[in-house]
């Protein structure tokens, strides 16, 4: 029965966006296009108008994710002082709104690690960097390296050595405390480390080892290399 309430007609967006409030609160695996469906309260079947198949909707939901990272890029920029402004902190500046984006959305690093093609969104990203750097003097091959050292630090998150989750971050902490004492014997100096490293889940949402403090230090480390590199090449 009606409640009598207008109802907003069903587009891409409005699946898209119960699609990432399902994945936000209850995690990725939860958003099945008949969950998505009973939140708008619609058929199963009129979802497919929107979107083709499960496939479709995750290739979706990276598409919104980045699609945040780019409007939050974009009004800092817009709010930043172009006159004091160098490649160097516009870079640095845009890794860290993509990684408020991640943190946010902690499902979201795991979900594009994982698709199989690149969405139209990240390129448009990557053409943002690059013209950042390109206007501050690198060269196409600078840049090109550039990219590659960044990684996916470049979208906010680091892609971990131990085990991450594909989630984003979520750690079984009685098995990475299985694993520590199967490895201690044979691995004395590496287990160690891991147990004096291991964060508190709460601290760290992308991952036991991808707190903002760490993220930050490879991060400035990795600009500072580049900017050395840029005065090299201009010698």
């Amino acid at each position: 029965m009606s409640d009598g309430k207008a109802r907003a007609p069903l587009s891409r967006d409005r699946v898209l966006s119960a699609a990432l409030r399902i994945a936000d609160v209850d995690g990725l695996p939860a958003v099945t296009m008949r969950r998505v469906a009973g939140d708008l309260e619609v058929e199963a079947m009129s979802l497919y108008h929107h979107v083709r198949n499960k496939e479709e909707l995750l290739d979706g939901l990276v598409e919104s994710v980045v699609g945040e990272v780019l409007t939050e890029v974009g009004l800092a920029e817009a709010a930043a002082s172009p006159a004091s402004e160098d490649w160097h902190a516009s870079l640095r500046r845009r890794c860290l709104i993509a990684r408020t984006v991640m943190v946010r959305h902690s499902w979201a690093p795991g979900l594009i690690g994982s698709r199989p093609t690149i969405p139209a969104p990240l390129y448009l990203y990557f053409e943002e960097i690059l013209a950042v750097l390109v206007g501050g003097g690198f060269t196409y091959h600078l840049a090109h390296q550039a990219l590659h050292s960044l990684g996916s630090m470049a979208l906010g998150f680091a892609q971990e050595l131990f085990n991450p989750a594909d989630s984003g971050g979520q750690v079984d902490e009685g098995a990475a405390e299985a694993d520590l004492a199967a490895m201690a014997e044979r691995l004395p100096h590496l287990t160690t480390m891991v147990a004096a490293e291991l964060h508190d889940h709460d601290e760290d949402p992308l991952g036991w080892c991808d707190s903002q403090r760490e993220f930050e230090f490879t991060l400035d480390l990795l600009l500072d290399g580049l900017a050395r590199q840029l005065q090299a090449d201009s010698v």
